[in-house]
């Protein structure tokens, strides 16, 4: 197993928790395979007495009775006693809660969805069970932990029955990608930038992912192994992904999802393409697909007053999910054939269209370590996201990869380019262009960025346009 990577602000605060004299209740959520067990399991370390339950993903079989059966099974492993059986949540936590009055004891519900899926009444019995022992132990942290983080936010932490007892909740994010590094540079072993871009173009910050990739083999290799092989860890993960994720199993959010493979679309463009009314209903979908952390939604703004607009796009942010999408789904026989084990991932169709969105997405989800590399403090942005303003009569269609605006009328202007090649000259008219298309206020000055991942070409530097030339290396970097 790869040593634990990461996580240092979480492990923070849940030790800090330790401290307090009276008992905690905390809620961690997160998609599949982002890490919330094993984050648990290492704060846990901590403890002498630790009680780990997970649910049965539930079938069309899985009933009330065999969830307290394997619960009740897992508690007796626990308490090294012979097998009970309860007939109801009440009882069996009546019977656990009287086992862990006194000392320092972790307890962890992980897949809490999937524990009392089939019992109404779970959630308000666990509030008693927290109410009448676990909270009369000052020493006892309890964790609820699962991946379908919208039904987590609509049945525990927007509850009425659990307001005022959360001590503390997190949503686990993907790695840094200076966490994600540590994967890659065992001794004696070093990858380019590049090269780690290609896998983390397939694989993102999801750390599990990362641990499936072996440094002795080159990128290709290892995207060979992972996705086109039927063997391959990541051949088939997206149906668990929405299998686990998506309880209603509904068609919109594939299709959703397929929407935006090759390009960030408004709710209305998506809606409309799926053949469904932008609704309150289909607003719930949007917005169960962004806790999921599979899509994200850029919010545009009004530079001159700094307010919010109505305008925003949704963009698929998980990198995994686009590659099987385009790449695996499409050629799942050749794959079953041992068609693709020498495909050449270059020669794959709109390779440097998609890992374009690719890089972008992992530039984005690391936007903190720009800020520090163009030396702006968090508390000098006003607002920062990808732009986009739409044609009227009155001013033309504009796009910015990334704009960050401070409160001292700067802006900055973000080009994420992607290219398999140094970077030419040509992208300076490029950015120029869009430099000029952007309706800047009167007074506001404009700083052109330019981040890239493999190279820039002299001509570049020596015209000293740019502002700013970060190179996805320095991304990489503590």
């Amino acid at each position: 197993m790869t040593g634990f990577v990461g996580r240092k602000r979480e492990l923070q605060v849940l030790n800090g928790l330790t401290q307090k004299r009276s008992a905690s209740m905390v809620v961690i959520k997160g998609r599949r395979r982002i890490g919330k067990s094993r984050l648990i399991q290492e704060f846990g370390k901590g403890f002498k007495t630790k009680y780990f339950f997970s649910g049965v993903p539930p079938t069309s079989e899985t009933t009330k009775q065999s969830q307290i059966d394997e619960f009740a099974r897992q508690m007796c492993v626990h308490l090294s006693l012979p097998e009970m059986r309860f007939m109801d949540w009440g009882d069996l936590f009546s019977f656990l809660g009287k086992q862990v009055q006194n000392g320092k004891v972790l307890i962890v519900f992980d897949e809490i969805s999937w524990i009392g899926s089939k019992d109404f009444d779970f959630l308000g019995k666990i509030k008693n069970l927290w109410d009448m022992h676990f909270n009369q132990n000052d020493k006892l942290i309890f964790i609820m932990c699962g991946s379908i983080s919208a039904w987590i936010e609509r049945n525990i932490l927007k509850s009425t029955g659990f307001v005022g007892r959360i001590s503390a909740t997190m949503t686990l994010a993907e790695l840094s990608l200076s966490e994600c590094a540590q994967f890659f540079d065992p001794p004696g072993k070093r990858l380019s930038a590049f090269e780690k871009f290609k896998l983390l173009s397939v694989t993102g910050g999801v750390p599990k992912y990362l641990e499936e990739i072996r440094p002795e083999l080159t990128a290709e290799q290892n995207i060979r192994n992972l996705c086109f092989t039927t063997e391959g860890y990541l051949f088939d993960e997206f149906d668990k992904i929405f299998s686990d994720v998506f309880l209603t199993r509904s068609d919109f959010y594939k299709k959703a999802v397929e929407l935006l493979v090759n390009r960030p679309s408004s709710p209305k463009e998506i809606c409309d393409e799926i053949g469904v009314t932008l609704n309150s209903t289909a607003s719930d979908y949007f917005d169960e697909l962004e806790q999921a952390g599979i899509v994200k939604r850029d919010y545009a703004w009004h530079l001159k007053t700094q307010t919010a607009s109505k305008l925003s796009h949704f963009r698929l942010k998980d990198n995994y999910s686009r590659f099987y999408l385009k790449y695996i789904r499409p050629n799942k026989n050749k794959i079953q054939n041992g068609l693709f084990e020498d495909k050449s991932l270059v020669g794959l169709p709109g390779w440097n269209a998609i890992m374009g969105l690719q890089f972008e997405n992992l530039v984005l989800n690391n936007r903190k370590k720009i800020w520090e590399l163009l030396n702006i403090p968090p508390e000098e942005i006003v607002w920062e996201n990808p732009f986009f303003q739409n044609k009227t009569s009155k001013h033309p269609g504009c796009q910015i990869d990334y704009l960050i605006q401070t409160k001292y009328s700067n802006l900055y202007v973000c080009e994420i380019k992607f290219s398999s090649t140094e970077v030419k000259i040509d992208i300076i008219p490029e950015v120029e262009r869009k430099m000029k298309l952007l309706q800047r206020p009167k007074g506001f000055s404009c700083r052109p960025v330019l981040i890239h991942v493999n190279g820039v070409h002299e001509d570049v530097e020596d015209q000293q346009y740019f502002s700013k030339i970060i190179d996805f290396g320095n991304l990489l970097s503590d």
